[in-house]
């Protein structure tokens, strides 16, 4: 007896935990359903219905139930359905969903053929797909040279040496198709830069280039810079043209100051080597004398030996003394002779 009473108290706590799991379970969904009840009663009165199942999952999944389903609404309400899956992946990508969906919006109000892969890999590719709709719709003007980055205008030399700043304003559009691994702006602004300068460094004088310079416009053109680039430039406007500096007579000027250095430097050193020459000269000069002097210091002792040996009298020697002076005497009144104390 007392087991059978043991086993229907038993059964009744069994279902009483039963009757718990299953109003737990009941109150969750309860609460998730009035939880996303709005999103998916806005997306059914929308016509673009998306079940609470998916919203749930959405949720689980860290992916935001609103963006997916107001990106579904404005696709649907544009006439392009996209599933809700595709949405989610390009989320969970880390992309910019919205942008998508605008951009899916404005190419087919444009009538530009856009689709959804297309758009998602041009937005994980790091560039803003709504702005390169709007830019192919709606043609951007880009200032060469680029007024953020400090220079004002591009500078170039004629074939005269006159120098010209120059400014231009290069009218483009997107191009769809290239602009996933296309170049930038900045490609453009530096293949225009670098056509301006072939192109007035190309011209005989600076007045040419002045009188027409739509010429430059027209080059840059024919040489295609929009190659590989995400853009397709319609048009070249130069803006202004200023002359600047005579860069050639400048260049001649500091040409023949650095001559005029190295001349005076060769000449400088010629001098040198004439000072040290004349300074050797003075110095042989001074040894030759030397030379002199201690040959005319042996002649009295030859004298005196001469006196020794009889070779040489007195009266010899009272006749060299007066021809020493006579000669002394005309080289005093010539100014040949110098002051033994000069000497």
């Amino acid at each position: 007896m007392a087991l059978k009473i043991l086993n229907g108290s038993w059964r009744l706590e069994m279902w009483y935990i039963l009757y718990i799991f299953i109003g737990i379970v009941a109150l969750i969904f309860i609460i998730l359903f009035i939880k996303f009840f709005g999103l998916w009663f806005r997306a059914l009165l929308s016509g673009a219905p998306v079940g609470v199942a998916k919203l749930i999952g959405m949720w689980l999944r860290k992916v935001n139930p609103s963006i997916i389903v107001d990106s579904r609404i404005m696709l649907v309400k544009a006439g392009i359905p996209i599933d809700t899956d595709l949405l989610e992946t390009h989320y969970l990508a880390r992309g910019n969903v919205l942008r998508v969906a605008m951009s899916l919006v404005a190419a087919n109000k444009a009538n530009i053929p856009l689709s959804f892969q297309k758009s998602a890999a041009i937005d994980l590719a790091g560039r803003d797909v709504l702005d390169a709709v709007k830019t192919s719709v709606n043609p951007k003007v880009i200032d060469c040279p680029d007024p953020a980055k400090g220079k004002q205008t591009i500078d170039a030399v004629a074939k005269d040496g006159i120098q010209l700043k120059a400014k231009a304003r290069v009218t483009v559009r997107a191009n769809i198709e290239r602009l996933v691994g296309g170049a930038t702006e900045e490609t453009i602004i530096a293949r225009v830069g670098e056509g301006i300068v072939t192109t007035i460094g190309s011209a005989e004088t600076y007045k040419n280039v002045l009188e027409n310079p739509d010429n430059i416009s027209k080059r840059v053109l024919e040489k295609g810079l929009d190659a590989g680039t995400a853009f397709e430039i319609l048009s070249i406007d130069i803006a202004d043209v200023d002359v600047g500096e005579n860069v050639g007579a400048k260049l001649q000027a500091d040409q023949a100051e650095a001559d005029k250095r190295r001349f005076q430097a060769e000449a400088e050193k010629r001098r040198a080597a004439a000072r040290a020459r004349e300074q050797e000269m003075l110095a042989l000069v001074q040894e030759n004398r030397a030379k002199v002097v201690l040959a005319e210091a042996e002649v009295p002792k030859a004298m005196a030996d001469a006196f020794r040996k009889g070779n040489l009298g007195i009266m010899d020697y009272y006749r060299m003394r007066n021809i020493q002076a006579d000669t002394d005497m005309r080289k005093s009144i010539s100014g040949e002779a110098k002051p033994k104390e000069e000497q």
